[in-house]
């Protein structure tokens, strides 16, 4: 029996107000995650990963909106809810690690407490059942000497041990759904194999689905079941795991695997990393056709009058928004 949807966003749009303009950081996005299931979102900084995930948690700050679209939660539109019902979601049925743990902790209040406080704010734990909870969560996340650690303050933590509280506090109440917004992009590669190994875990024991935002293609074929890679705000290919990354179709997802440092590779090889011209384009800026045709190698006059729509391609499930799609190996 197939893993039932978990999170399905359709068509989401989200703007912001600045006093250039209205800009839109996320421009017809739609995915789903099913249930113990990781997808990732990858791509450049300022491709809207970001603005999606807070999007779903409804985290977004007042000058964002939501413009158009739909975000459905265990088939229930969340975007149809009241605050005080979207705050029940939150670190309840989905939660969310940050990227750098060390603003994201209270750095006066004690690691034991800052945990006990998810708990306090739902009520799924009193306060006699609270230390014993969350002394049984440090050690589920693998934080050594659970007791010793519970009374000390972050900044007596390591950011390894640091974003391991974070992640204790955001499966604190068992959520189905997970979002890490490029939670080991601080971290060494030691710890950040730590992090994800723990993270695979933690989903095998609790069937969580997660959706993972990053930068980083190595983290991508060590956690994802599939990716979403974005640019521009929009997703320009997504699929399988294993079809994007060994058959990527789209110029872009090609681009980023291109500049992947290779196993070996050293200055006295002579070899220079490739890299992929150009900056993302501003929000700000009207582009008409693909938003990627100032930087693309295979750009063609229809690349700059009409945009390209997300198309299936020949492997179920993989699709690409490209003129010229094509599964090649990588």
């Amino acid at each position: 029996m197939p893993a039932a949807r978990l999170l399905e966003i359709d068509g989401l749009v989200t703007s912001f107000r600045t006093p250039r303009g209205t800009l839109r950081a996320v421009d017809g996005v739609s995915l789903a995650v099913y249930r113990g299931e990781t997808v990732c979102i990858a791509g450049e900084s300022g491709c809207g990963k970001s603005v999606t995930a807070l999007s779903v948690m409804g985290l977004l700050p007042d000058a964002a909106r939501i413009e158009s679209g739909a975000i459905r939660f265990g088939g229930v539109d969340v975007l149809a809810l009241s605050p005080r019902e979207r705050r029940g979601l939150r670190g309840r049925a989905m939660s969310m690690i940050f990227q750098e743990p060390m603003t994201a902790l209270n750095p006066v209040q004690s690691i034991g407490r800052q945990v006990a406080e998810v708990f306090a704010i739902h009520g799924t734990a009193g306060r006699g059942q609270a230390r014993e909870k969350v002394l049984a969560l440090l050690r589920q996340v693998r934080i050594p000497d659970a007791e010793r650690r519970y009374d000390e303050y972050p900044l007596q933590l390591s950011g390894g041990m640091k974003q391991r509280v974070m992640i204790a506090m955001a499966l604190a109440n068992r959520p189905e759904l997970l979002i890490a917004d490029e939670p080991t992009t601080a971290l060494d590669v030691t710890i950040q194999a730590q992090v994800l190994h723990l993270l695979r875990e933690l989903q095998r024991e609790l069937g969580t689905g997660i959706v993972f935002v990053t930068h980083d293609l190595a983290v991508v074929a060590e956690i994802a079941d599939r990716v979403v890679v974005m640019y521009g705000g929009r997703v320009v290919e997504q699929g399988d795991v294993f079809d994007v990354l060994q058959r990527p179709a789209h110029p872009y997802t090609r681009g980023l695997l291109a500049a992947r440092p290779r196993a070996g590779q050293t200055r006295r090889d002579g070899v220079r990393l490739d890299a992929i011209p150009g900056s993302v384009p501003s929000p700000f800026e009207q582009i008409d056709g693909c938003r990627y045709q100032a930087r693309c190698p295979r750009a063609q006059a229809r690349c700059r009058e009409q945009a390209p729509a997300l198309a299936p391609l020949a492997r179920e499930g993989h699709a690409a928004a490209c003129h010229f799609a094509e599964e090649t190996p990588a």
